[in-house]
């Protein structure tokens, strides 16, 4: 349970009075639940994550914050690395976060202003060929889940099962032996908290083992807090489109153990896959051919959801622009607010490059590598929802360029900002050794990355990430110790309030169908707007995924939702796409794989809309 501990300077948070707060312009009221002048009302979907998740408890679990005292603790925790006018951006980022415009990931809302605040999401740990490193990795896991951080390895370095273990005599458990140790511990460790921590396990394509990673999943609950890619190389890939051999090579030895033919692996790729989702694949040499820093050494793994490549014992602070209220009316039109957008831009820069400072960092290893290249990563969510208020369908090529457009901008103004920021404060200390070196000094290493923004997307009340509508209407199953959210899409009732058709018994009806694809009287256009996921073909996903990787300098995370009636070839299609459209990562999941779902298009039922 959190405790409620004071920020220095300001009083008990447990007691909070806005009105006298130093510095603190007080617009609302200090016993209202919401600033009206500021904050419009949060969902009720939204009020019940916030409650849940980020509110800070008593010891008998009751929340001794509101939402706008959670946001004005973070603002002032995040406001105190300013050195000249530390109000001022505290009011700035208040602002931002109270709208709903922006949000940083979810440990800076759960632990800003506490002592001992872990504000970062993203972590990246070393797996060595040793015992006693292998199980300090693990403790060094749970202190990370037990912070709110998600953990990323690449288990390569580990000798293959049955090898020889020099010490004992004995045989080595393997990489997915360890993994399932991970595993386990991870289960008892939930993250700030609140959840079940999250893991990405990579196995490189090279590894003897790899065969027994790819199907590791096949029995129910193995793995379950493990998202798992396999780390593919342009050789393999070249290999399996010219059907040669490929090299299993044993990372203690350097010596081949086995060649299998490239092909008989996609296929476990595509089978898997199409049974499970998982692996994904991360394409380590593109990440690579664009590591900001390459004197740093080669980038072998990410975060959990892949958005943010990383080197080993490096972190990363992550925040996300909220796309759909980045709009304004002009003439009765609606259009992009490129001023507020790019307000929010160099808003957003300067917070998370100031978690930087005044992050607590759990390892001496994870704080020099943080001071050191300062990676953070801004992003968006809401994506589909500008477009549906811009009369545009995610699937049109004006929807792709739309894209290129805005994140094109994003950049931009990102790296203004980063570079606005280094001459204030100086660049980030390894830019002499990096790829920005000797052009403008940069504060970050890494600006942007697209991550998933699950429970961000419900506070803000938007559409996840750049992810289509998953429907229209859906229910999100056990996200919350078990309970269930549902969700009918409010442009979606907006626009058929304006056309006159909504009704109760329509509303039903689209509950129940999960769709409004077959429903007579509903205009096509409204029809083509509201497309859920599984209705866009899967080309028009990895458009969106080109347009925002292109000007993303991470990675963009996105997962590439499926029908049911998806073959494993056309599975194997996608990814071989996805490499030639040059992402760094790429996930699939096609509909009903998974028992424990969260995201079902057809309420109390897991049958396919």
């Amino acid at each position: 349970m959190q405790e409620t501990r004071a920020i220095t300077g300001y009083s008990s948070l447990g007691t909070w009075d806005l009105k006298s707060t130093p510095g603190i312009q007080n617009t609302g009221n200090s016993k209202g639940y919401y600033n009206v002048e500021v904050m419009e009302k949060l969902s009720p979907n939204a009020e019940q994550v916030i409650r849940g998740r980020y509110l800070l408890k008593n010891a008998g679990g009751k929340p001794v914050e509101t939402p706008e005292q959670l946001f004005r603790r973070v603002a002032v925790s995040i406001a105190s690395a300013e050195e000249q006018e530390p109000a001022t951006w505290a009011n700035r980022f208040y602002e931002v976060m109270a709208q709903l415009e922006f949000l940083p990931n979810s440990p800076t809302l759960m632990n800003a202003g506490l002592e001992k605040g872990q504000l970062s999401a993203c972590f990246v740990l070393p797996v060595k060929d040793s015992l006693r490193d292998i199980f300090e990795s693990l403790k060094n896991t749970a202190l990370i889940h037990q912070s709110g951080g998600g953990t990323g390895f690449n288990f390569s370095q580990l000798r293959p099962r049955n090898d020889r273990v020099t010490a004992s005599g004995g045989s080595s458990s393997g990489p997915v032996g360890f993994m399932k140790i991970f595993d386990t511990a991870t289960e008892q460790v939930k993250q700030g908290g609140k959840r079940r921590g999250a893991n990405m396990g990579i196995l490189d394509i090279t590894h003897p083992d790899i065969e027994e990673f790819l199907t590791a999943k096949q029995e129910d609950g193995v793995l379950r807090n493990f998202n798992l890619s396999a780390g593919i190389s342009d050789a393999f890939m070249m290999a399996v489109e010219n059907d040669r051999d490929w090299e299993l090579i044993n990372p203690r030895t350097n010596e081949v153990t086995k060649v299998v033919r490239a092909k008989y692996l996609w296929s476990l790729f595509t089978e898997q896959a199409w049974k499970s989702g998982d692996p994904g694949l991360i394409f380590l040499d593109t990440i690579n051919s664009q590591n900001p820093i390459p004197a740093a050494g080669l980038i072998k793994g990410t975060n959990p959801c892949g958005e943010v490549p990383l080197l080993e014992y490096e972190s990363c602070n992550l925040g996300s622009i909220n796309l759909s209220r980045m709009l304004r009316m002009d003439k009765g039109s609606t259009e992009v607010d490129w001023a507020r957008l790019s307000h929010t831009v160099r808003t957003g820069i300067r917070f998370l490059d100031n978690i930087i400072s005044v992050n607590f960092y759990l390892l001496p290893e994870i704080e020099e590598i943080a001071i050191k290249h300062r990676k953070i990563g801004l992003g968006v969510m809401g994506w589909a929802e500008m477009l549906i208020q811009l009369g545009i369908p995610y699937a049109s090529e004006k929807a792709f360029l739309l894209g290129e457009k805005i994140m094109n901008f994003i950049m931009k103004e990102s790296y203004k900002a980063s570079s606005h920021l280094a001459a204030e404060k100086g660049p980030f200390p390894a830019w002499e050794h990096s790829r920005h070196y000797p052009h403008t000094p940069l504060r970050n290493a890494t600006c942007n990355s697209i991550a998933p923004t699950g429970t961000l997307s419900v506070l803000a009340d938007t559409s996840y990430s750049i992810e289509p509508l998953f429907a229209p209407v859906f229910e999100r199953v056990g996200i919350l110790d078990g309970k269930n959210q549902r969700e009918i899409n409010r442009f979606l009732i907006e626009q058929l309030k304006a056309t006159g058709l909504w009704s109760e018994a329509l509303r039903e009806q689209i509950f129940i169908e999960g769709s409004i694809k077959n429903i007579a009287g509903i205009p096509p256009k409204i029809k083509l707007l509201f497309k859920s996921s599984l209705e866009i073909p899967w080309k028009h996903h990895l458009y969106h995924q080109r347009a925002f990787q292109k000007y993303t300098d991470n990675a963009v995370s996105k997962t590439i939702n499926l029908p049911a009636s998806t073959s494993k070839e056309e599975i194997g299609r996608i990814y071989c796409t996805a490499w030639k459209y040059n992402l760094k990562g790429i996930t699939i999941y096609r509909y009903g794989t998974k028992a424990d779902q969260v995201l079902q298009c057809r309420l109390n039922t897991n049958r396919e809309c």
